[in-house]
């Protein structure tokens, strides 16, 4: 192409784009007044920015429906809290359903209610708690500079009878069984697996060997008892006595029970000893008793088996070559009355007495009655209720604010009124419909009365502006005194009051799989796909090419410039024109 038709091409091509090319520029280029040159980037870009004007009102189509999609999201998450509200006032396990319990004397019983439990109030007796059963060995001394703990045990055996089970653990030196120490006692028990736990005690005194049941209760009680060939009793110092106390012996013929009580001496626990026969039976135990005195001259008491037989003593101490065990308390059921009828609970926490509730006995009560009231939990309603009206305002605020004119002036001056960019979307309007309308449901009771037919017998009033306010005091009153009014208002007689009334109008927009927000956003979103999928084609079957095109025009122009200065002054010179203007 030569010079002139390359300028001529690109004066052509600037009469119908935006060009940034000066042709001014060009003709005093042309004539050598000036420096010749083009900016083709600049030119080019120019160009290019008008023939993106259709693209840039797609993009700004996708700008708002980007907005519109951020606000219909936000008023759609608001809407689906109400629904969720009124999902949870609307179940048998929900707040309306909470119960709580009150007692009179909160010292010696709590308790706590399923949800769903019947109201009403009950009176407990709590005669006695259950217990524990405990024993503990008699003290070990230390020995030299051996700790009480690690002092070596006589040698002697023990047999613990629990709920699982029977044991004879055999201590003392060289037994080879239980070990030699309180501690290797300790340990050999607790891996029997009795249902009791063993546990070394120590203090400045001594150790001693204290052994619990796991688990409280009659049934779970246990004894200690050890086995001997002969078992001396510790000597009674002058004027002391046995006492009231049970000892339980067996020998081969069987167990026999030997009851002493205050005031009796070795004397008499021997003549009952001498005479005592097997428990339901007239075979005699065969174990011979005899009174003597220890090295203090004081009287103790001696059990020897018939030939040497070995028996068990439940309570052995501290005679000499053995250690005994003493009962600290037995396992025993607590016992109460509800509503007059007694019960026996192996543990202090009673279930079952009461349908849905659980009572923790914390002390007897002598004889004393305990009020027990299930209520309603009103705090529970109550939070439930104030929820729900936060989120339905938080809802209709969203929608509302689709429908606010907004004005806004320019730097001429010049003022513009707009609305929400849903402002013309007939969900967002049928929406505020909807939330407004559910409100005027009316509870009316198939049988008898109600105290609570609307809102506003819970103090829940509409603003001008629609949204809910609550009166604390109406509310309260409402669910202190009539709370079965309320459950029946949101639940009606067959979980079809008010909270489903709601929750259906509600749901019809929020449904994830057919709701008006789903198929709103489905369609904005398809929208906006379709104009990016318009927008790339543009770029790449229309602005591709042009911007080629146009790069190639204006750079050969821009060659074509850098010759014209030369060109002329040629031109010139063949006409017969000089530099100074004159020819010759």
């Amino acid at each position: 192409m030569s010079t002139t038709s390359a300028v001529n091409s690109l004066v052509s091509s600037t009469t119908t784009t935006n060009s940034a090319v000066d042709i001014s520029n060009i003709l005093a280029a042309s004539s050598g007044s000036s420096s010749a040159g083009i900016d083709v980037t600049s030119a080019v870009a120019a160009a290019i920015y008008a023939d993106r004007a259709p693209e840039r009102a797609w993009q700004a189509d996708q700008t708002t429906l980007s907005s519109q999609t951020t606000a219909l999201t936000a008023i759609q998450t608001a809407t689906q809290a109400i629904a969720t509200d009124m999902e949870s006032l609307n179940t048998l396990s929900g707040p309306l359903a909470a119960r709580t319990v009150t007692s009179s004397n909160s010292n010696d019983l709590t308790a706590t209610a399923a949800t769903g439990t019947v109201s009403g109030v009950h009176t407990v007796v709590v005669n006695s708690l259950a217990s524990t059963g405990v024993w503990y060995s008699s003290l070990e001394t230390a020995s030299g500079t051996t700790a009480g703990a690690d002092a070596t045990l006589p040698t002697s055996s023990i047999t613990l009878t629990t709920a699982t089970g029977k044991q004879t653990f055999q201590t003392g030196s060289g037994s080879g069984d239980a070990g030699n120490t309180l501690n290797d006692l300790a340990t050999t028990i607790n891996a029997a697996d009795l249902g009791v736990t063993a546990t070394v005690v120590s203090d400045s005194t001594g150790s001693r060997l204290a052994i619990a049941s796991n688990s409280s209760g009659a049934a779970n009680d246990f004894s200690v008892s050890g086995s001997y060939t002969s078992w001396t009793a510790p000597g009674l110092s002058s004027g002391e006595t046995l006492g009231a106390n049970v000892l339980t012996l067996t020998s081969a013929a069987g167990t026999g029970t030997i009851t002493t009580k205050s005031g009796d001496d070795y004397t008499d626990l021997a003549n009952e000893i001498n005479g005592a026969t097997v428990t339901g039976s007239t075979v005699s135990l065969g174990l011979t008793a005899v009174v003597g005195t220890d090295s203090s001259g004081n009287p103790n008491l001696t059990i020897t088996g018939a030939n040497g037989a070995s028996f068990s003593v439940n309570e052995p101490s501290a005679a000499t070559g053995s250690f005994g065990f003493t009962q600290a308390a037995a396992g025993a059921n607590a016992s109460l009355t509800v509503d007059g009828v007694p019960i026996s609970s192996a543990t202090n926490t009673v279930t079952g007495a009461i349908s849905g509730v659980t009572m923790s006995l914390l002390g007897s009560s002598s004889g004393s009655t305990i009020d027990l009231t299930v209520a309603s939990d009103a705090s529970q309603v109550s939070t439930a209720i104030n929820q729900f009206v936060t989120d339905y305002n938080t809802a209709l605020g969203l929608v509302n604010a689709q429908f606010t004119n907004t004005s806004t002036t320019s730097s001429s001056g010049a003022t513009t009124t707009s609305q929400g960019v849903l402002a013309s979307d007939p969900t967002v309007r049928n929406l505020q419909n909807t939330l407004e309308q559910a409100l005027s449901y009316v509870n009316t009771p198939t049988t008898g009365t109600t105290t609570v037919s609307t809102l506003s017998d819970l103090g829940i009033t509409v603003g001008d502006d629609g949204t809910l306010s609550v009166d604390s005091t109406t509310l309260d009153n409402a669910l202190t005194n009539n709370p079965t009014d309320v459950q029946n208002f949101f639940e009606g007689s067959a979980l079809n009051g008010f909270a489903n009334s709601m929750y259906s109008a509600v749901n019809a927009y929020t449904s994830p799989a057919d709701g008006a927000f789903q198929v709103d956003l489905s369609s904005i979103s398809a929208e906006s796909s379709d104009l990016t999928s318009q927008i790339n084609d543009f770029e790449s079957t229309y602005i591709a090419s042009q911007q080629t095109i146009l790069t190639n025009e204006y750079s050969a122009a821009e060659v074509a410039l850098q010759s014209l200065p030369e060109e002329m002054q040629q031109l010139n010179s063949e006409l017969g024109f000089n530099s100074n203007g004159s020819n010759g």
